[in-house]
C-alpha cells in the first residue's frame, strides 16, 4: 500500500473513474493519504463524484509518471469520523479553504478489496492487494 501511496503522491494528479447510471466518469484527482494503515481520498459530498460512489463504489484509479503507471481498483468505503476527515486536512492544508473537519461535506473514503496494477511498456507488471 505504502508504495501505491507514494506513486500516486509523485505523480500528483491521478484520474478517478466511477460509474455514472451506464456511463463512465473520469476526473482528474490530487488527494491520497495513509491513515490507520488505510489509503484514504477525499472529495465533496455536495459533488457528483461523492453522489455515484455512493450509488457504486467500486472505482479504479490510473495514473502515469512518464514511463509507469498505476490501475487502482477497488471498493471506496466513506469514514465519517472528524478524525479522519482532519487527518486529511492536515496532510493536505490548501483544502482548507474549501473544507473543513467539522462541516457537512467534506468526505474521506478509504480502499477496500484494493488491487493495484503497477505496469510499463516493455516491462515487468507487479501486482499488490491490500
Amino acid at each position: 500500500m505504502n508504495e501505491v501511496w507514494e506513486f500516486l503522491k509523485e505523480c500528483r494528479t491521478y484520474y478517478l473513474a466511477t460509474i455514472d447510471g451506464d456511463s463512465p466518469r473520469v476526473r482528474p484527482f490530487g488527494t491520497a493519504e495513509i491513515f490507520e494503515d488505510k489509503l484514504y481520498i477525499q472529495t465533496g459530498k455536495k459533488k457528483d463524484v461523492y453522489k455515484q460512489i455512493k450509488n457504486n463504489n467500486n472505482v479504479e484509479i490510473c495514473a502515469f509518471d512518464g514511463n509507469k503507471w498505476l490501475r487502482l481498483s477497488g471498493k471506496l468505503i466513506e469514514d465519517d469520523r472528524i478524525e479522519a476527515k482532519k487527518d486529511m486536512l492536515d496532510k493536505n492544508p490548501n483544502l482548507r479553504s474549501m473544507y473543513s473537519e467539522n462541516d457537512d461535506n467534506t468526505c474521506v473514503l478509504y480502499f477496500e478489496n484494493a488491487k493495484a496494477n503497477f505496469s510499463s511498456f516493455g516491462g515487468e507488471t507487479k501486482t499488490i492487494e491490500f
